[in-house]
């Protein structure tokens, strides 16, 4: 019997390389080849091999295969080569769901394919224990002109089932997948939400004991996303899952712990909101303010929010201070302020309608204050967007991501993705 506490992952010291150099990669990789194939480097080398008390049961849940590392080719640099992965380890026990994350380009997908054997790394060890349902790429595993039910079963049958196993399946994964009038088109056909559906389906339906899941819950809409959400929750409590996102509302939803890459090499592993801030943090460094702007048009000449506090704590009042310069009067309009997290990502907005001539705009330099009562945002650093719209629903004013705020929790009852209210007067 299983042991709900065992360690269905562990890596210890991975490596890996790339060569940016095309004809120096081939080079290399016949040179290693060769290293290989001699008699002294064979013993060493980074295959994926199983324990020989498990060959005969190389599909069954209790199935092992160790990833060795390898003295061939070199630890070493060589010319143009790179380290994609370097000395990353972690441990993974079942029940636990694990969130990789990083920056374009950190290794994350690297890692992914060393773990479900697709490359072997340059140093260091893989243990992979149980059957693995792997969703590394859009539509990866998939025979385009194949229809999506023979792919089903081409894919059920590499991770070791019988064609009477996935007959059972079948129904359950069309039906996950909401493609059964497609089912028996070729998958060359498929839009990319199909695909993810079809693959995320076949990947969760054959109650793998390691899931790996890269990105797949960017693609679809938002009631298949939450049947997503159900079913690795649901796998979580009998499996081990690795989780690739961008996004940290998905991360903090499904993961108990983050592994935070850069760069190749480990960043963070550890706890989930400390993550999320590393993350947030590294993309602050790397991207604030690159995508900022200002546009005015007439009556407006000129725009600029002042007195922004450098933080303010989730669920108190934050006061914005707006100057506005116009050639003519403006009395009906409507203020919309927006919050973005570090991730680009939308995370609230709100909407305060001005009819009185009270708070009407008159030629020359208005100063007018909005003063939002409770900031409904979660622990973060948040970019903000200003528009003023006008009684046509012209948008006249649209500052964008021009000016950040930092946001402290007070309590756990902070939340996003959601409308805020606030009042708007002048001074």
């Amino acid at each position: 019997m299983s042991n709900d506490n065992e360690i269905l992952v562990k890596v210890d010291g991975v490596s890996k390389k790339f060569c940016r150099d095309l004809k120096k990669s081939l080079w290399y990789g016949v040179k290693d080849v060769a290293s290989e194939l001699l008699p002294f480097g064979r013993k060493e080398s980074g295959v994926r091999s199983q324990d020989s008390d498990e060959n005969r049961e190389a599909t069954s849940s209790n199935s092992k295969f160790k990833i060795q590392n390898s003295k061939f080719p070199s630890p070493s640099l060589r010319d143009g080569e790179f380290w994609a992965v370097k000395d990353v380890s972690f441990e993974l026990r079942r029940g636990e769901c694990l969130g990789l994350i990083g920056r374009n380009g950190a290794g994350k997908t690297t890692l992914l394919k060393m773990l479900n054997g697709l490359i072997k790394p340059d140093a260091g060890s893989i243990e992979m224990r149980g059957r693995v349902g792997a969703l590394i790429a859009l539509g990866a595993g998939f025979n385009p002109i194949l229809t999506g039910r023979e792919n089903v079963y081409v894919n059920g049958s590499i991770l070791g089932l019988t064609k009477e196993e996935i007959d059972t399946k079948i129904d359950d994964i069309i039906d996950f997948a909401e493609i059964r009038e497609f089912i028996d088109s070729p998958v060359q056909s498929y839009s990319s939400g199909m695909q993810v559906r079809l693959g995320f389906a076949v990947a969760t339906a054959m109650n793998p004991d390691i899931l790996i899941l890269d990105e797949v819950l960017a693609v679809g809409d938002a009631a298949f996303r939450n049947k997503c959400y159900k079913r690795v929750i649901s796998l979580r409590k009998k499996a081990a899952v690795i989780f690739v996102s961008h996004g940290m509302e998905q991360v903090s939803r499904i993961c108990d712990k983050i592994l935070m890459l850069t760069k190749g090499q480990v960043h963070y592993l550890g706890d989930v909101p400390e993550g999320v801030q590393a993350y947030e943090s590294a993309n602050e460094d790397g991207s604030e303010g690159d995508d900022a702007f200002l546009s005015v048009s007439d009556p407006i000449t000129d725009f600029s929010i002042f007195g922004l506090p450098g933080h303010v704590v989730s669920g108190q009042e934050l006061q914005l201070d707006l100057r506005v310069d116009v050639s003519a009067t403006l009395d009906h309009f409507t203020i919309r302020v927006l919050f973005y997290n570090a991730s680009g990502g939308f995370a609230a907005d709100g909407n305060c309608d001005l009819l009185d001539s009270q708070t009407a705009l008159i030629p020359g330099s208005n100063h007018l204050r909005c003063v939002i009562p409770v900031v409904p945002l979660k622990n973060g650093k948040y970019q903000l967007a200003v528009n003023l719209i006008d009684s046509h629903g012209d948008l006249i004013i649209w500052s964008y991501k021009q000016h950040s705020i930092t946001v402290k929790y007070a309590h756990s009852s902070a939340i996003s993705d959601c409308q805020v209210s606030f009042q708007t007067t002048r001074i």
